[in-house]
């Protein structure tokens, strides 16, 4: 057999094996569903000064090319996804918005994870999940307070909020503070 032959053999077998499932692909697990890929914003960042990052959870790299200049600082007008973690250095401060309206600032030396987050405006079973890690938290529920079901993880406690202004500190050995701010009354 010549080179011409087995290089029809290996063009044969290549094109066989391409036809078949991989291996990688055909497996599941039906407990742990593959993680499906949400790229639809969530929220926006409106504030941001000194060291501010945010971790993309279902990032997928579309170009091998590190940014420059900044060092990829997150800036006023960058998206939020759900999964996404938000952390601030000793210098850095954050405030954002979700498309409920609600929004967050984010003091300095701080983490917050975006667990889940359902919104439909027409809709009345809207749910959002933050995990509150470390750091000072000011939030104004939105929509999803009162059309759904609004949870705030913190490490002592699970707030169900339903329309308030909590303030949340949470110290580096975990040791929490509520503040809820009252509104004034509506004539």
């Amino acid at each position: 057999m010549g080179a011409r032959g087995a290089g029809l053999w290996v063009g044969v077998y290549l094109g066989a094996i391409s036809l078949l499932p991989s291996l990688a692909w055909s497996q599941s697990d039906s407990a742990h569903p593959p993680a499906v890929i949400d790229a639809k914003p969530i929220g926006k960042v409106m504030t941001a000064t000194g060291t501010v990052h945010i971790e993309h959870a279902t990032a997928i790299i579309v170009e091998a090319k590190l940014p420059t200049g900044d060092g990829g600082q997150t800036k006023v007008g960058d998206l939020i996804y759900r999964g996404d973690v938000l952390q601030t250095g000793a210098d850095g401060v954050l405030g954002i918005t979700f498309a409920d309206g609600s929004s967050f600032n984010v003091s300095r030396n701080a983490k917050m994870e975006v667990d889940e987050f359902v919104y439909d405006p027409k809709g009345n079973s809207n749910s959002s999940r933050m995990n509150l890690v470390k750091g000072t938290f000011t939030f104004i529920a939105g929509e999803i307070a009162h059309t759904g079901d609004m949870k705030v993880d913190t490490p002592v406690a699970t707030m169900g909020i339903r329309g308030t202004a909590p303030r949340v500190e949470i110290a580096e050995d975990g040791t929490t503070k509520f503040t809820t701010l009252i509104e004034k009354a509506k004539k």
